[in-house]
């Protein structure tokens, strides 16, 4: 039975590890994704609110150029979990979805409530794609299949994604890594770091591929792109803070949190982020995962609102920890 388990893993094959059976892979001390019966009682509860057909940002698009050098650090929001981040020389896009869906269908799934904040004809020369796991929302094939055409860059994610990808686009420049990994990429390395999530394309394949966030480290600060994740007790953001002695700025989920008793475990809410922020030690904070997809249950403006609350409460300054929107540019202050 497990010789049949660990064979049915289309995506990846590797000895067992902390985090990998043989066959799948998990959150140590964590919790899996709900089951299917717990899908169908959150999708057919009625309690899903209604989004705009539009949520216009109030940022027009950006138009970001050349590269940044030295210890500058600029951050330009596209929308959900897709960021330009300029610094040491690196032009970096995570998580990039230009798609009008989030969806494996053109036709349904989750459609956009604004344009990216970055035309894709507009985008600087991009150097390198970090790409956290497999959901729609933050691996979107087509996208990277446009990334190759015009930019060819080299590809980062953990370990299985290499091979959804690796089929999709033929010749897309791939680097597929574990939690724990380091690469060296001009002046900066990249950390492949732990996130509690899960991962799956369709019904066949859950846990099949890894999620990971990463540590981007140079010398002017450390920038810690979170990707998706549940809280987790604070482990991994106190695991980071541990590790890499604190950050200049980092990018962390807000939305997709309601209802709380299916989403917790896989989407943390805001008042987790700005703990998470504190327990890592950034002395900034960048909020995505919001506002571009209607995914769960919270309104479009709440997590915006219920993060200025959660800042509120812990006496930190608004402007530590942004919600950011589409086209919005922030050049982050050096620490």
């Amino acid at each position: 039975m497990a010789e049949r388990r660990r064979t049915a893993n289309r995506y990846y094959h590797g000895p067992p590890s902390d985090h990998f059976d043989g066959a799948l892979f998990f959150n140590p001390g964590g919790k899996p994704p709900g089951r299917f019966s717990d899908l169908l009682r959150w999708q057919f509860s009625g309690k899903r609110p209604k989004w705009p057909a539009a949520f216009p940002s109030p940022h027009p698009p950006a138009k970001p150029h050349g590269r940044l050098d030295g210890g500058a650090l600029r951050l330009t929001m596209v929308g959900h979990a897709s960021l330009l981040i300029q610094t040491a020389g690196l032009n970096i896009l995570t998580d990039p979805v230009w798609s009008e869906r989030a969806s494996p269908f053109a036709f349904a799934g989750p459609r956009r409530v604004n344009a990216p904040g970055i035309a894709f004809a507009d985008l600087p020369p991009i150097d390198l794609v970090l790409v956290s796991h497999n959901h729609y929302d933050h691996l979107d094939l087509a996208t990277l299949k446009r990334l190759k055409e015009r930019h060819d860059p080299l590809v980062l994610t953990p370990l299985g994604n290499d091979a959804i990808v690796g089929r999709a686009v033929p010749g897309m420049r791939l680097s597929a890594h574990d939690w724990g990994d380091r690469i060296d990429i001009g002046a900066a390395a990249i950390h492949v770091e732990p996130t509690h999530h899960w991962s799956a394309r369709g019904g066949r394949d859950r846990r099949m591929a890894l999620w990971a966030g990463f540590v981007i480290e140079t010398g002017g600060g450390n920038i810690y792109f979170a990707g998706d994740t549940g809280f987790h007790d604070g482990i991994n953001y106190r695991l980071m803070g541990e590790k890499h002695g604190g950050f200049r700025l980092a990018i962390l989920p807000i939305g997709a949190y309601e209802p709380r008793w299916f989403m917790a475990p896989q989407h943390q809410n805001p008042e987790e982020a700005v703990e998470g922020m504190k327990l890592c030690n950034a002395a900034h904070a960048a909020g995505c995962h919001w506002g571009t997809f209607h995914l769960t249950d919270e309104p479009v403006e709440e997590p915006a609102q219920k993060l200025a609350e959660a800042l509120e409460a812990q006496s930190l300054p608004p402007e530590r920890f942004r919600a950011m929107r589409p086209g919005e540019v922030w050049d982050v202050p050096p620490i």
